[in-house]
């Protein structure tokens, strides 16, 4: 199969990801920060590798404060749910996924205001826009690193700027864009991060992170047993046990830390650049396809590799349909858990049949799904 569906998840994962699961559960599959025997210690100290690795790779000064979810969607939750109280505002774009905009409106409920900026129909963003957005009673904005459906890269560094300059928080979620394009907390202003592990980070599914810059109070969503401090009944204050309550993923999180050495191993410049590259090739021969509808910006610089097409007016589940039991290639049709993104770009109704690039693809995958979109043109 040709797989261009790594915007949900990637795949297939490198090698040294999947020996380190394997040898987790069946060297080290004992439960780290309990017991004080070998197997719990060398789990324990997996664990923190990974949190060390993940504060390398976004330049965090505390691994303690990055915190371990199921996914980059409970992380978001915990994030806005964990903040965000009556009287409060958050803004956020039409390009988010429902990951944000369900929590957010969800948080109507008890008296959380909310403003959604509309995008252009390209998907962009202007910083200006959110600016002129924030209220004295602003907490929080929350924004997509890089849109799931056109791929558009949002100006996350203009935007932090922004967001410090008027003392509220930023939420970035870097679903499309951790370990493809270079993420800086510091740098960019970003108070809290969530991310998959199971996507661009090449870890496997089941793992995600929060990051929360020291001195945020979040709200915890459980108590339970951390190891720590067993001997009150209140749940501890200090990170990452306030958070981390239960038995963790540990082969998951042991995993994505081996998919984050490949990544700093090969380097981020050479993954987004491989990326880059057979995404302007893509691109460059939809484009000469007459009845192919391209959405997004259409320039590789200004998206990552994700690219959404509609072929006339077919109904794009049946065009992925196609892809799948004619042609062998994998892609994602329909609202992709986004419907305002697609809304705004103008395909709510036909949904779109989106290709996502990953690191193992190759130009020979593309010009095989080149070929299958004419193919499919011609019987049309």
């Amino acid at each position: 199969m040709i797989y261009l569906d790594n915007a949900a998840t990637s795949y297939p994962k490198p090698e040294e990801v999947y020996e380190a699961v394997l040898h987790h559960m069946k060297h080290a599959g004992a439960n780290p920060g309990r017991s004080g025997h070998q197997l719990a210690l060398e789990v324990g100290r997996g664990i923190f590798g990974t949190r060390e690795l993940i504060a390398s790779l976004f330049n965090i000064d505390n691994p303690m404060q990055i915190i371990f979810t199921s996914n980059a969607t409970e992380a978001l939750n915990l994030a806005l749910k964990g903040v965000l109280k009556k009287g409060d505002h958050v803004i956020t774009s039409s390009m988010e996924h429902n990951s944000v905009l369900r929590p957010i409106k969800a948080l109507e409920d008890i008296g959380v205001e909310n403003t959604i900026i509309k995008c252009n129909s390209d998907g962009s963003l202007s910083p200006e826009d959110i600016k002129h957005a924030i209220k004295n009673n602003t907490k929080m904005v929350v924004l997509t690193n890089a849109s799931n459906v056109t791929g558009t890269i949002m100006p996350i560094k203009e935007v932090g700027k922004i967001t410090k300059e008027a003392g509220t928080l930023f939420l970035v979620d870097g679903a499309q864009t951790a370990g493809i394009y270079n993420i800086d907390v510091k740098q960019m202003n970003i108070d809290l991060l969530a991310l998959p592990g199971h996507k661009g980070l090449m870890g496997p599914q089941g793992t995600g992170i929060l990051y929360i810059r020291e001195g945020i109070d979040v709200m915890h969503f459980k108590e339970g047993g951390t190891g720590s401090k067993s001997e009150e009944l209140t749940q501890p204050e200090m990170l990452p046990d306030r958070y981390e309550s239960g038995t963790p993923n540990a082969p998951g999180i042991v995993g994505l830390g081996a998919g984050i050495e490949f990544i700093l191993k090969e380097g981020l410049d050479k993954i987004r650049n491989h990326e880059k590259q057979l995404t302007h090739y893509f691109i460059e021969e939809l484009k000469k396809i007459e009845m192919v509808k391209i959405y997004g910006p259409k320039d590789a610089e200004k998206q990552g590799a994700v690219i959404s097409i509609n072929i006339g007016d077919e109904d794009s589940s049946e065009i992925a349909f196609i892809l799948d039991k004619v042609f062998n290639i994998a892609v994602r049709s329909g609202l992709h858990c986004a419907p305002m993104a697609h809304k705004t770009i103008g395909s709510f109704e036909q949904g779109t049949v989106r290709f996502s690039i990953g690191y193992f693809n190759t130009k020979e995958d593309i010009d095989k799904a080149i070929e299958a979109i004419k193919n499919i043109c011609e019987q049309i």
